[in-house]
């Protein structure tokens, strides 16, 4: 095999451990000695340990003399755990193929120089754009000091969401609904607005048995702590981390009946759509969230739109078309005119029985999109 089959092999572990690491970046691993598979690993749930130090224990001494294939410059710092270029270099590594270098300050480089000033050779930029797509949370985190935010719609042909009633169960169908879920359990957590918990009661938890190993965090941005305390939420919060984005004022008992439920209370400037919606992702960055995906309805959508705050959409359509009085997918923001308007890069369709998914991203993952 060569040296790009091998990258592949530890890219497609790093994927492996997508929404279950944060607040540190999903890695993966491979070691090769002479021609042969000795060790691989990806970033364990919690981030610890690293995938460098699990590939290491199964390579055992098989790793001396060999290649290490890694999807991200290897750590240089003390953490929770001892630096993974110090575990290279002591198991006699020769060679470490990365594919992108960590922006993280307290790496940044010097993880490489590290490994260069112990002999090792050192080859970086094999697949760097694939690596970064699987760090996008990660390096947004650090870069805009929050987490990467994927905005989720599933609509008709003419984008409603809801009949002008509020009906909404389902407009897509079962195939379109999997794929949601298997989104929910690619991501750290799952974010709406009050709206979508008063009008469908959701659980926000992926689905999908077997999955992944850790729960979703729930997010709710609820100014005013309005969701029903019989809620399915509140109801499994000790079961499922569950957050509320709320302003300071609401009523005492209310936020001690929220925390007695096992919720966690997090304080955001208001504003006229009822949180800062930048503050809030702010908040979440610093809580260690890097994957949020955002499933909130028309006014949650035009709220992150106008703030400049959407990363990637994954929009799911059905082949059906509702008319004008239903429910936008996204509600008005002051586009007036069309140089304003966000846009994106389209990089996926997929058919999943009668509906689409259409997937987009910014032109550059960690600029603004305008």
């Amino acid at each position: 095999m060569t040296d790009l089959a091998h990258m592949r092999a530890a890219l497609a572990l790093a994927r492996r451990g997508l929404g279950t690491t944060w607040p540190n970046p999903s890695v993966g691993c491979v070691i090769v000695r002479a021609g042969r598979v000795v060790g691989r690993g990806f970033t364990a749930p919690g981030g610890r340990p690293h995938a460098e130090p699990i590939a290491l224990a199964m390579a055992g001494d098989q790793a001396k003399g060999a290649t290490a294939y890694v999807t991200l410059e290897p750590c240089c710092h003390w953490g929770r755990s001892p630096p993974c270029t110090d575990a290279l270099i002591e198991a006699g590594i020769a060679r470490v193929v990365v594919a992108a270098g960590d922006p993280d300050p307290r790496v940044n480089g010097q993880g490489l120089a590290k490994l260069k000033d112990a002999g090792i050779t050192v080859e970086t930029g094999l697949l760097e754009a694939e690596a970064l797509d699987t760090l996008i949370g990660f390096t947004t985190r650090i870069t805009l000091g929050r987490p990467m935010v994927t905005l989720k719609l599933a609509s008709t042909l003419d984008g409603r969401i809801a009949t002008s009633s509020g009906e909404s169960q389902w407009i897509t169908d079962t195939p379109a609904r999997r794929a949601g879920h298997a989104m929910r359990g690619r991501h750290d957590a799952v974010m709406v607005g009050v709206g979508t918990v008063l009008a469908d009661n959701p659980d926000l938890t992926c689905r999908i048995p077997g999955f992944r190993t850790t729960p979703n965090v729930r997010v709710l941005a609820d100014s005013h702590l309005r969701t029903p305390l019989t809620s399915r939420l509140l109801a499994t919060a000790t079961e499922t981390p569950t957050w509320f984005l709320m302003r300071d004022g609401t009523n005492l008992a209310r936020e001690e009946a929220f925390v007695s439920a096992g919720a966690t209370l997090i304080k955001i400037p208001g504003s006229s759509m009822g949180v800062d919606l930048t503050a809030a992702l702010t908040a979440l960055g610093t809580a260690g969230l890097t994957r949020v995906l955002v499933e909130g309805g028309g006014q949650v959508a035009a709220a992150l739109l106008r703030a400049d705050l959407v990363d990637r959409i994954a929009w799911f359509h059905a082949p059906a078309i509702m008319g004008g009085d239903g429910w936008p997918a996204v509600q008005a923001f002051g586009v007036e005119a069309l140089k304003n308007m966000p846009r994106f890069r389209r990089h996926c369709v997929t058919a999943l029985g009668n509906d689409m998914l259409s997937e987009y991203s910014r032109q550059d993952p960690c600029l603004p999109a305008s």
